[in-house]
């Protein structure tokens, strides 16, 4: 085999190209710690190693951890913008500044491509024809907006093919309670229910006083004919109508869309990049994640039709030497590459760097002019000021969560490397093995990283080799196709943890590092000893146990790990279960139905005897043939190296 070729910065350095494109910073354990874009790859990489280029604390201690690096060549500084945020988002580099959060937002949906058309919420706004209005920020307003919209107009919300279904089943309860004109039954033309949709529609645009006005008539007309009930309906819904009207305020009579954003910033944590800091709870004020930078909140007001529709504040982390407009230009480029819409307008408190980039980059994305403006005077510079105070607001009122927030996830995962006297616990991978009386098994791997769950990286295993209550022998079935899947080049499994969290103790720990030896793996494997309460104590490490403070953040975090791979596996247990989907292994092979699968279990009696036996043992089973007992045969010969 090919010896792997050593990466020698300095003769790295020197076969950079000078194009624009992406460069890529990796530390010795070959994860991405910072993603940069450059005009000149040449130029601006090449700065990072030369002494007597001003560097700030933060991107000093990111140059001190870079082992080796990669480029991606674009056509364009555009096209490097772009890459440069899908692949900040994707890894969420340590050095780079990082938005925290990764909402969604909600649209009012109206199908008008539909004969008899619905109105319902949406979180994305897709090129289908029908209708969006949005986004909003508050869901809940949202869902009452749209039962006030069906009550108001009389719009239906069944899921039905229409005309198609009309006539197949009876009316709903929407129907009986005069909520629904039943379209499904053929009550309404599709030109009447039309008018409906189409007087809904003028509402949605901000007509809320002709609707105000014609309800009070009705109210009134009912009242005068002592239909005092219906009166009261009446009343009930002018007030909906009229709360929704109160949300919408008037900002501009343009009737743009806009977004108005401004920051706030805390102050500096610290600027000594060498201190040593102090890992438990008295020492809380100087850790070395947060050491040399500071919490950044950014106020979005979101302005639909000239309509301040409702604001969102935004969590980021940022250097010390990072001034506003640096982090703003990363959060556009992150909260923008994954928004649903984009305004024809960004309104800022002040300058940000690339900005006739962001706004080209913005203009692609929208398929219109998007511009970006820094008001001085006036109307829109009050909103911008307005949106600044909120900002100090919220990061005043948060400060002490954000401080706590730290703590338990990445001071928690410090404390937690420290006490295993590893460099580093940033991703941590935890399995449980879940069944009824010894059976059924199945397995579950959850993923932390930074004191978080990573959900996306969960994976979930049914135990095909072992049959019975073995847990040692399910685990190592888990471990080893987990990762014989990484040395198979998986992408879903490529990617491995700084240490392994067995549930359990020195067993526990020894399966684990045999399979992970065997596979030719190095990584460490800690388990989380329990007490008589089935709590954990402690940890296994390296043949003996490590004791943990109970009211460390350390301890609650692996607490909270140990609950919930135990809640995945057996979510996923009784989610099989439910579904009726548990069921012997050899249902899975091609040619064994229940006849084939009850003889070979009469007389194999167990799983693990029909896996060892060969093809002239399995042909003695009843309704065996030379076919099944060769599908049989390949099926567990292949599965020990498959996944689920």
């Amino acid at each position: 085999m090919e010896e792997e070729k050593e990466f020698i910065i300095d003769e790295e350095l020197k076969k950079l190209p000078g194009r624009p494109g992406v460069y890529i910073m990796h530390d010795l354990h070959d994860t991405i710690i910072y993603v940069g874009k450059a005009v000149s790859l040449k130029n601006r990489v090449r700065q990072y190693f030369q002494k007597g280029y001003k560097k700030s604390p933060k991107i000093q201690r990111m140059v001190r951890n870079i082992d080796h690096f990669e480029y991606i060549v674009t056509d364009s500084e555009l096209e490097a913008l772009v890459l440069e945020s899908n692949l900040i988002k994707e890894h969420r580099p340590k050095y780079n500044t990082m938005l925290k959060d990764d909402k969604s937002y909600p649209y009012i949906r109206v199908t008008v491509n539909e004969a008899f058309p619905r109105v319902m919420l949406a979180r994305s706004m897709k090129k289908d024809k029908a209708l969006y209005y949005g986004p909003y920020v508050n869901s809940t307003a949202v869902r009452d907006t749209i039962e006030l919209l069906r009550k108001l107009y009389r719009i239906r919300s069944c899921s039905r093919k229409l005309p198609e279904d009309i006539g197949k089943d009876r009316p709903c309860l929407y129907y009986h309670i005069g909520q629904c004109p039943a379209p499904c039954q053929g009550y309404i033309s599709e030109e009447e229910y039309r008018k409906s949709i189409d007087r809904m529609v003028y509402f949605l645009k901000g007509h809320y006083q002709e609707e105000i006005e014609a309800l009070t008539q009705k109210m009134m007309t009912a009242s005068e004919e002592m239909r005092y009930e219906e009166a009261a309906s009446y009343r009930d819904l002018i007030e909906s109508v009229k709360q929704i009207g109160e949300r919408q305020k008037i900002t501009g009579t343009d009737g743009d869309d806009r977004d108005i954003i401004a920051i706030a910033m805390d102050a500096v944590t610290g600027n000594n990049p060498d201190q040593e800091y102090d890992f438990s709870t008295e020492g809380q004020e100087a850790r070395p994640d947060f050491l040399g930078t500071r919490n950044a909140v950014v106020q979005v007001f979101f302005v639909r039709g000239g309509k301040l529709i409702g604001r969102e504040h935004f969590f980021l982390t940022a250097d010390d030497t990072d001034d506003p407009g640096h982090v703003l230009s990363s959060f556009i480029t992150q909260y923008y590459s994954g928004a649903p819409f984009v305004p024809k307008e960004l309104m800022l408190e002040s300058e940000i760097p690339d900005r006739e980039l962001i706004e080209q980059w913005l203009t692609k994305r929208r398929g219109s002019k998007v511009t970006i403006r820094i008001p001085q005077r006036g109307m829109k510079e009050k909103l911008v000021a307005l949106a600044h105070d909120n900002a100090e607001m919220v990061l005043s009122k948060d400060r002490e969560r954000l401080k706590r927030e730290e703590l338990r996830t990445i001071g928690a995962v410090r404390e937690i490397a420290t006490l295993l006297g590893l460099e580093k616990a940033d991703r941590m991978e935890s399995y449980d093995i879940s069944n009824i009386s010894g059976f059924d098994s199945v397995g579950s791997m959850i993923v932390y990283e930074r004191g978080k769950p990573r959900k996306s990286d969960y994976r979930k295993f049914k135990i095909k080799w072992v049959d019975g209550p073995n847990d040692y022998a399910s685990m190592e079935e888990v471990l080893t196709r987990r990762y014989t899947r990484a040395l198979e080049g998986d992408e879903g499994f490529s990617k491995l943890p700084d240490v392994i969290l067995m549930d359990g103790g020195k067993g526990q720990v020894h399966v684990a590092e045999k399979v992970i030896r065997d596979l030719g793996f190095d990584v460490p494997v800690a388990g989380m000893v329990k007490d008589d309460y089935h709590r954990t104590r402690g940890l296994y490490f390296h043949d003996r146990e490590i004791p943990i403070e109970r009211d460390s953040e350390g301890f609650k975090l692996l607490t909270r790990i140990q609950d919930e791979v135990h809640r995945f596996a057996i979510e996923y247990h009784r989610q099989l279960r439910s579904k009726g989907q548990i069921h012997s292994v050899l249902d899975d092979i091609e040619g064994i139905g229940p006849t084939r699968r009850k003889a070979l279990m009469r007389t194999f009696k167990t799983i693990e005897a029909v896996r060892d036996a060969s093809i002239d043992e399995l042909l003695h089973a009843p309704s065996m043939n030379e076919k099944a007992a060769q599908s049989v045969y390949d099926f567990f010969r292949n599965s020990r190296t498959k996944s689920t």
